[in-house]
């Protein structure tokens, strides 16, 4: 029988329709099932450390990073004294809005408190210390720190600048 009297069979007997659909259906055992494509992924977005993120938003604030590499051995006092002023309140802003720090014990240095928790990591105990799971008091040395807040901006550069701290600048003339 050609092709052409099977899908007439087909279209006009009901019960060779069934079983052309059954055997459609139903493939024998041992034939592979056709595989699923898969769907391509997209490339992996680069990522960059926090801790890059913050050197460069430091770089490009307060001059951080340029004054650290700066040898100033060549420099007086006063000169050094100028620079730190402008990299001070450009470091001071960018902490400022990333961590909002404040101090953990608000009382001046030299100032005697009480430690309730000392094994708690917010204070290190110098001096005579004894093994005790109680109070403590003594004298502020520093008053400590603690982040508020933690918003480092996600970088969305590309890959091959993810370790760039701060670009070349090339004047063209």
């Amino acid at each position: 029988m050609g092709r052409l009297g099977l899908a007439f069979k087909i279209l006009f007997s009901g019960e060779t329709a069934k079983k052309v659909s059954d055997a459609l259906t139903n493939a024998p055992a041992g034939l592979p099932e056709p595989a699923a494509k898969p769907k391509p992924q997209p490339p992996p977005k680069p990522t960059r450390s926090e801790a890059i993120t913050l050197l460069s938003a430091l770089q490009r604030e307060a001059r951080f990073v340029d004054f650290i590499q700066e040898p100033i051995d060549g420099y007086n006092d006063a000169q050094v004294g100028a620079a730190v002023r402008e990299i001070h309140r450009g470091c001071h802003d960018v902490l400022t809005r990333m961590f909002a720090p404040t101090p953990i014990v608000d009382q001046p240095e030299g100032a005697t408190v009480e430690v309730s928790d000392p094994a708690s990591g917010a204070y290190r105990l110098t001096g005579q210390v004894a093994q005790t799971s109680g109070a403590v008091s003594g004298q502020l040395v520093h008053h400590g720190w603690v982040a508020n807040k933690c918003e480092v901006p996600k970088w969305s550069g590309e890959g091959e600048s993810a370790d760039v701290i701060a670009a070349a600048e090339v004047q063209i003339s």
